[in-house]
């Protein structure tokens, strides 16, 4: 081997390794592995076809990697220089070849910088000769068309992009081109998510993922990137933090720079979602330095934005607070240049949020020439923008004394929202999308609610937006479930790995690993759970009318705070009236506190001086709570039952522990709707009996109450596996499960039964084709729910309801072992009487309230 081909050699060796960690998203590598290319070339002792073809490329691939790194004009300039070396090599194919991929690279450079007009002027003129003069196993045409689309979209034209895209995956798959197949699913993600499929978005995104974790797992990074804006869409902030949370080290790693502000930005639009605006405000802010380091103008302005809005949420969050005469007008400056660069949607933003602003400063007609200069929303206009635009609408409308008009753009927003979350998957997709209305709903009760006092029309009128504002998630019918292997899989090693922790906890070893596993597998299974199965098919929100008719001799009452005071909206005998309760907080703080004294009470052998000290702590908070608010409801109750639709940390709440309510049935429902769709259910299938392992004392042993249920079916001791319970559940009239268990806040589908082989998820019961009618969860706390905006209940419990189940009975808080069985015994021989489920734990917890924290969930 001659020393030339020794040097060309080895450069191509380089070569090749810089293109796989730049095809890996490590763009900081692969710089170095390019430079180190060049000089390696620099020393061929003669300037042959085959050197000048080797630097030409080398150079092409150095631009795109200092564009991602560094700058677009450091990119930019790299192509001029390969041009400079490809017109020294002779005419012909090669040459002509080579001017085309320097062509394609400039388009993605500018493309990369949006500059998208530009980029799509180059695609168009390039990918007739890709077609005619290249061979080279379709790889360059596909990786045009592939780009192409993102072009297209970013210029809001999906279907454009969608031709595309589908052309190149046909080829890709066609043609076995196993990395490029990846990006175009990934990009098929983007289209889903332009167009308002967020289910198809994340579905693509895992297609993708699954590709890339075998030809280039660097590139993983950027699609957690796409999946954080699906959730964020989807109003998932803090999944979609998470999502980017790991993903940002990595990516910062990588030295990408462009993904690493991208990133940010959408941090920001997380932390903004959970309402710390200083960390947004921080990520925005980073973003917007890394962009104008980068030269990319348009996504500093994009940054920017994300800065502003989390300054003017700050404000508008904030009672009576004001902004500057400036914020407002930089956020029209600012759309003013968004504008001109094309970014109409941001652009709408920026002015929305300066109406907002001024319309707290009361400068009410300069708000309104800034809103008449925002367009309506386009088909692709994201739901919080869509939202956005309707509440300044409303705002306005309010600001110059037109409440019907203003209730009207609530209702038109709503019923948008109500769209966008039918096409929602996964029952957390479903219950994300009320955060992008909660203050859409907020601003319509509070204007009905200022006429619903002394006024029954008001007050039905305040009921009915109470039902169209809270928990739309259990309106939802359930649809058959897909089974997805991958998912079932997941689910397996999560059981396996909680039993192996359990014991590894038992025997005093470290677990740290494990739990890592665990943590992992769990995101990985409700990413998987997003998209396998749509959820349900929704059923319309029910009536005042309907209600009345549901309840007959009931009285309801619904839940509702309002600047700092409780408020009930009372339906009784086809009446509705408005009753004020008392200090919203001073309800909420001492409703914990009763919960923390129940806890406190809970063991069977309590010293008698500490019991007696605790239980009057109890006594005391439960009678405040009885006087704020119950004693006003039980006035004209007499024996009827009462049906309660709480709110927020009032799910929580004993309710049977409240001196005016001890005795009576009380059902708690999430919303009225929900618990007209739990009255229908019927009554028919099975009795179950079920036990988990390690419940001590007569509670556990389920087998007594086989003298109440003789015909029941009875699975516990080493029968108790999770797959055999989970069995036992489908098409059961009643199942009564006694296991040890946990309420997972974070995330409530992952809330579990422990069962002998491991954990029975809510997530798995929330797939049965028959879920069963009534449950009663004999020794945890898992009637807990984690409250979500929109006062969207999930838990274990509420799980179960969603799905279908008519009632759940369950602790809200702890429960000895001796108060729990003495609980369940009084409990089931009432309802084996046929005392209705509600009544029947009403009286079983009426002999000691405070150490019998159960509650009726659904119908009762």
């Amino acid at each position: 081997m001659s020393a030339l081909d020794r040097v060309i050699a080895a450069a191509a060796d380089l070569y090749t390794r810089g293109r796989a960690a730049a095809a890996d998203h490590r763009p900081g590598l692969a710089i170095r592995l390019f430079r180190h290319t060049l000089s390696r070339l620099a020393r061929a002792p003669e300037p042959v076809p085959d050197v000048l073809e080797l630097r030409t490329r080398v150079l092409i691939s150095l631009a795109s990697a200092e564009a991602e790194v560094t700058s677009t004009r450091a990119g930019l300039a790299h192509l001029e220089v390969a041009e400079d070396v490809r017109l020294r090599l002779p005419p012909g194919a090669l040459r002509s070849s080579l001017r085309l991929i320097i062509s394609l690279q400039r388009a993605v450079i500018v493309m990369r910088a949006g500059r998208f007009a530009d980029a799509r002027a180059l695609y168009d003129l390039v990918l007739p000769s890709i077609e005619s003069e290249v061979d080279d196993g379709f790889v360059l045409l596909v990786r045009t068309l592939n780009n192409r689309a993102l072009v297209h979209m970013a210029m809001n034209k999906p279907d454009l992009a969608h031709g595309d895209l589908s052309r190149a995956l046909a080829l890709a798959v066609e043609h076995g081109l196993t990395l490029l197949e990846a990006k175009i699913r990934q990009n098929l993600g983007d289209h889903a998510q332009l167009v308002g499929d967020v289910p198809e978005a994340l579905r693509n995104y895992e297609e993708a993922a699954r590709l890339l974790g075998t030809v280039a797992p660097g590139a993983l990074m950027v699609v957690r990137l796409d999946q954080a804006r699906a959730l964020l869409t989807a109003g998932l902030g803090e999944e979609a933090a998470r999502h980017l949370d790991e993903a940002l080290p990595e990516l910062r790693a990588n030295g990408s720079g462009q993904y690493v502000a991208e990133a940010e930005v959408a941090r920001a639009a997380a932390a903004l979602l959970e309402g710390d605006f200083a960390l947004a405000r921080k990520f925005a802010s980073a973003a917007r330095r890394r962009f104008l380091r980068r030269g990319n103008t348009r996504w500093a302005e994009i940054a920017g934005l994300a800065r502003f809005r989390a300054d003017a949420h700050k404000i508008l969050s904030t009672r009576g607070a004001r902004s500057t005469p400036r914020l407002p007008a930089e956020l029209v400056a600012l759309a003013e240049r968004l504008s001109e660069l094309g970014v109409r949607d941001e652009a709408a933003v920026a002015r929305l949020l300066a109406v907002r602003l001024l319309l707290r400063r009361q400068e009410i007609d300069e708000a309104a020439k800034v809103l008449a200069r925002v367009p309506k929303p386009r088909e692709t206009t994201p739901i919080d923008h869509r939202m956005l635009f309707r509440l300044c609408r409303a705002e306005l409308a309010v600001a110059t004394g037109r409440p019907r008009s203003a209730l009207a753009q609530a209702r038109a927003g709503l019923r948008e929202l109500g769209m966008i979350r039918d096409r929602m998957g996964g029952l957390d997709l479903v219950c994300g999308t009320a955060v992008h209305g909660e203050e859409l709903g907020r601003l319509a009760m509070q204007l009905v609610l200022r006429r619903a006092r002394n006024n029954a029309a008001g007050a039905r009128r305040m009921f009915a937006w109470l039902e169209r504002t809270r928990a739309q998630v259990y309106r939802y019918e359930p649809l058959p479930v897909i089974e997805d292997p991958a998912l079932s899989k997941h689910i397996t090693e999560m059981r396996h790995l909680q039993r192996t922790i359990q014991r590894a906890r038992a025997e005093g070893e470290p677990v740290k690993a494990l739990e890592q596993r665990y943590s992992a597998l769990q995101h990985e299974a409700s990413r998987l759970g997003w998209h396998t199965s749509p959820w349900g098919r929704p059923r319309p929100v029910a009536t005042p009318d309907e209600v009345v008719a549901q309840l007959g001799d009931r009285v309801l009452v619904s839940l509702v705070p309002y600047n700092g005071q409780l408020y009930s909206v009372v339906v009784d005998r086809g009446s509705f009236r408005l009753l004020k309760l008392g200090p919203y907080h001073d309800i909420v703080e001492t409703a914990k506190q009763l919960h923390a004294d129940l806890d406190a009470l809970a063991p069977d052998h309590l010293p008698p001086m500490l019991a007696e000290t605790v239980a009057a702590s109890a006594v005391q908070r439960a009678d405040k709570l009885d006087a704020l608010i119950s004693a006003s409801l039980v006035k004209t109750l007499d024996d009827r039952e009462l049906v309660i639709v709480p709110i927020g940390q009032l799910y929580a709440m004993p309710w049977g522990a409240l001196p005016s309510l001890r005795g009576h049935a009380v059902s708690i429902a999430p919303s009225a709707t929900a618990w007209i769709t739990a009255k229908r259910a019927t009554d028919a299938g099975a009795v179950l009996l079920a036990g988990g392992p390690g419940v001590p004392g007569a509670v556990g042993e389920v087998s007594k109450l086989r003298s109440v249920y003789p015909d029941a079916r009875l699975v516990d001791g080493s029968g108790a596996t999770s797959s055999a319970v989970l069995a036992a559940l489908d098409g059961t009239r009643l199942a009564h499960l006694v296991a040890h268990g946990a309420h997972e806040p974070a995330n409530a589908l992952f809330s579990r039964l422990e069962l002998v082989d491991g954990p029975l998820f809510a997530h798995e019961t929330s797939r049965l084709a028959n879920p069963p009618e009534r449950v009663v969860l004999a020794a945890c706390e898992l009637a807990m729910s984690h409250i979500r905006p929109g006062e969207e209940a999930l838990g274990f419990a509420g799980t179960l309801l969603a799905s279908g189940s008519r009632t759940v009975i369950g602790a809200v808080a702890r429960v000895g072992d001796r108060a729990a069985a003495d609980t369940m015994s009084d409990l089931h021989q009432r309802l084996s009487d046929g005392t209705p489920p509600a009544l029947a734990l009403a009286e079983a917890i009426a002999v000691d309230p405070l150490r019998r924290p159960f509650v009726c969930l659904g119908a009762g």
